[in-house]
């Protein structure tokens, strides 16, 4: 499905963009191909670049709120100046390289509730500037983020939500302003110990960086804190192992023990490295948003900490109500299969 839009910014009469991907569906490290097509108006004009982008929301905290903002994270200039005749159609083509990073939108073909992302075409005439399409992209998990969500299901814990939290996690080799927490209801087995878990992926061309937090319930005498885990999984033989047996065994550990230091490393695992598969524990820490805290020291306790909101975005925010028009303009506008 492709969206036209007449581009308000010039007027009536102003030329027209219809970008067409060849595959909406994609993973992280793939690209995204396709082209965008131009028609001229009732006169010449200039064009002076055509610009694509990938649009997501992401929750951002600000004093003691909360609101989303639409982020584009990664663009690329798909063509410099062009001279487009009245009435006459140009097509360009492209290659839009998806960052590992991106966030994924769907599991096993089914669309991840709360999940957003589209690519969006922007072409500057004259020194204005019109957004145009803004075409929804599905982003598949990669073989070894599938791993992990089916050892979850394994395991009995069910989908809750997701969304994209603006932040860094500290400890983690992170190039996107923020990240993308999915959670899910504790499996019966752990519900008693805590109300639910949280996965983050981050990968890399290498591999993958899991986040697993747990909400761990407090106790007679105790407060609720969050609990830490972090799997480094590589891409090959992902599907080799055993993900729901490392996962049970950290939560065992973490969630279901009563000892005071989670820091220590399960015997079956060996010691904590730095190369894709070892695992780490964390420690206690209060979880609000997408800032968390935690204890300082080694392994995963100072390794995947919310740093905090201090790199800026591309493009930068647009907030309220610009939101539901940038992502459901498609709605409104003309559709062609």
């Amino acid at each position: 499905m492709v969206f036209k839009k007449l581009l308000g910014a010039f007027g009536v009469g102003g030329p027209s963009v219809d970008t067409v991907l060849s595959n909406p569906h994609t993973r992280p490290g793939l690209t995204l191909d396709g082209h965008v097509n131009i028609t001229g108006g009732d006169h010449d004009v200039t064009i002076e670049h055509v610009t694509i982008g990938l649009v997501t929301r992401v929750e951002v905290e600000g004093g003691d709120s909360e609101h989303s903002a639409v982020v584009e994270f990664h663009r690329a200039t798909v063509s410099g100046a062009l001279q487009l005749p009245a009435g006459s159609k140009h097509s360009i083509p492209f290659q839009l390289p998806v960052p590992w990073e991106t966030p994924i939108t769907a599991v096993y073909g089914q669309p991840l509730h709360g999940m957003t992302l589209g690519v969006r075409t922007e072409l500057a005439v004259a020194r204005a500037v019109d957004k145009g399409d803004l075409d929804p992209v599905t982003v598949h998990p990669l073989p070894a983020q599938e791993a992990i969500l089916t050892a979850l299901e394994r395991l009995g814990f069910r989908f809750k939500g997701a969304d994209l939290e603006h932040g860094h996690l500290r400890g983690v080799q992170q190039s996107l302003p923020f990240y993308q927490e999915i959670e899910f209801y504790a499996a019966p087995q752990y519900a008693h110990a805590c109300t639910e878990l949280e996965v983050t992926f981050v990968a890399n061309p290498h591999g993958l960086d899991v986040i697993l937090e747990a909400d761990k319930r407090g106790g007679l005498f105790t407060a609720g804190h969050d609990t830490f885990g972090h799997l480094q999984v590589p891409h090959t033989g992902a599907e080799h192992t055993d993900w729901a047996a490392q996962i049970d065994a950290w939560l065992q550990q973490a969630v279901l023990s009563h000892a005071a230091n989670f820091a220590t490393p399960h015997p079956g695992y060996g010691a904590p490295h730095a190369g894709y598969g070892a695992p780490h524990y964390g420690g206690h820490g209060h979880h609000g948003h997408y800032r968390h805290g935690g204890h300082g020291g080694g392994g995963f306790g100072a390794g995947a900490m919310v740093a905090g909101v201090g790199a800026g975005l591309v493009g930068g925010y647009v907030a309220g109500e610009v939101i539901d028009e940038v992502f459901d303009d498609e709605d409104s506008g003309d559709a062609e299969e």
